[in-house]
């Protein structure tokens, strides 16, 4: 018997593949995007997080801006397909997950979900997604960003997946005023600081109830609230202690169990011409910075925030103008970590010594500011997806920073980012 010819192996393929899509249709697609970043000050590369306010070292300053660099963003590869009519599942990959924004030790499994049609209306998915928070990580993909990367608020929370369930209920009229009523239920543990990504730990649960509305091809607007607690293991907790005259005892830090929450709202215009962009988001901070940990904690153990209700608060306003290949954009990107200013201390924490109260000289507020201008160039002026370039000035706050030796006040610093993203 001869041998079969490459192209009779070619042939046979083509056509166990034809059959395969005929039974299963799969898709598959990939993001690619690299940055170079300039740094525009010493003060990135030389400084740190001061120690009572170390919030922006957990992603609101991306560790890419620490030097002059090329960075690979990301390598996305999705895959996609659907089992009968009623059936669809979905698999994506991240194998860059080292130089994200998200924790190294994670794994390259980004999400990996099944979801059911009970009726065409009504569809019920499971696995691991990012539950519907923030627009500019739920309802925007990464090759439609305006801007080199999402905002803090996304970066810091809603870029993270988390294992559960969500039931989905669409309404309305998909070419005129339409909605999707959301409601999930997940594992919660989307703030670990081992993994974002992982089977419980105890027996709670987040609650995510999300509504995503569209009023024709220009309006897009919603809301959402999340709900949890504590993803450390409830046996045995540890309380940690607040600082102040004020703080509240161990069984109250106990019984609070880190409560955490998420609300916000967003609108978005968006045609030809203009796009534009409005979203605000707050809750209590909550298991993000915990105040109880895991049973064998040494103690006496500092609460990693000031006060047991803290809440965040932070916005973005947005907008492009589009000129055919050549779109011009601009960002407004705020988020505070104690927006009631609370804390147990008799002074201002972050500006004055917790012992005495004297003032310090540095102001540490955990109040933070991103402005950016930019350019961006369509590979494909009539597919955004297919690829562009982005150049970014990002001006910054100053007050994230620590002095060095011999310097006073809080430091910052601006960059320059240029984004390269094909997709394909």
């Amino acid at each position: 018997m001869s041998r079969p010819t490459p192209a009779a192996l070619l042939a046979l393929l083509a056509g166990s593949g034809a059959l395969l899509h005929a039974q299963e249709p799969i898709r598959v697609h990939a993001v690619l995007e690299a940055w170079y970043t300039q740094m525009l000050d010493d003060n990135l590369r030389l400084d740190a997080a001061p120690s009572v306010a170390p919030y922006y070292a957990s992603g609101a300053l991306n560790p890419a801006f620490k030097e002059n660099t090329f960075t690979i963003r990301r390598t996305n590869l999705y895959v996609e397909g659907a089992v009968g009519a009623q059936v669809r599942w979905g698999v994506m990959l991240d194998p860059n997950t080292s130089s994200n924004s998200q924790p190294a030790a994670t794994s390259s499994l980004q999400d990996a979900w099944m979801a059911y049609a009970w009726t065409p209306r009504i569809t019920v998915k499971m696995g691991q997604f990012k539950m519907p928070m923030n627009y500019e990580s739920t309802i925007l993909g990464g090759p439609k960003l305006l801007f080199y990367d999402r905002s803090m608020t996304a970066r810091m929370w809603a870029e993270k997946r988390d294992r559960g369930v969500l039931a989905t209920w669409r309404v309305g009229d998909p070419r005129g005023l339409s909605a999707k009523l959301s409601l999930g239920l997940g594992n919660g543990m989307t703030d670990s600081t081992l993994t974002y990504k992982a089977n419980d730990t105890n027996a709670q649960k987040d609650y995510d109830l999300a509504v995503n509305a569209t009023d024709g091809a220009a309006h897009s607007f919603g809301g959402w609230y999340r709900t949890g607690e504590t993803d450390v293991r409830d046996v045995n907790l540890v309380a940690g202690a607040f600082s102040g005259p004020g703080a509240p005892g161990a069984a109250r830090i106990l019984a609070n169990k880190d409560r955490t929450t998420n609300a916000g709202a967003y609108y978005l215009y968006d045609d030809s011409r203009w796009q534009g962009a409005v979203e605000v988001t707050t809750g209590l901070l909550g298991r993000r910075y915990p105040s109880v940990f895991p049973a064998g904690t040494p103690t006496p153990v500092k609460a990693l925030r000031q006060h047991l209700d803290q809440r965040y608060l932070g916005y973005t306003l947005s907008g492009a103008y589009k000129m055919g290949r050549h779109w011009f954009t601009a960002r407004y990107d705020f988020l505070d970590f104690n927006q009631g200013n609370d804390w147990y201390t008799a002074g201002d924490p972050y500006t004055t010594e917790a012992a005495t109260g004297a003032p310090t000289g540095s102001d540490f507020t955990p109040r933070y500011v991103e402005a950016i201008v930019g350019y961006t160039y369509l590979i494909n002026p009539v597919q955004v997806v297919d690829g562009k370039i982005k150049l970014d000035y990002i001006h910054r706050g100053r007050n994230f920073l620590a002095p060095r030796p011999g310097q006073s006040g809080a430091q910052g610093g601006d960059s320059v980012v240029l984004s390269v993203m094909v997709g394909f």
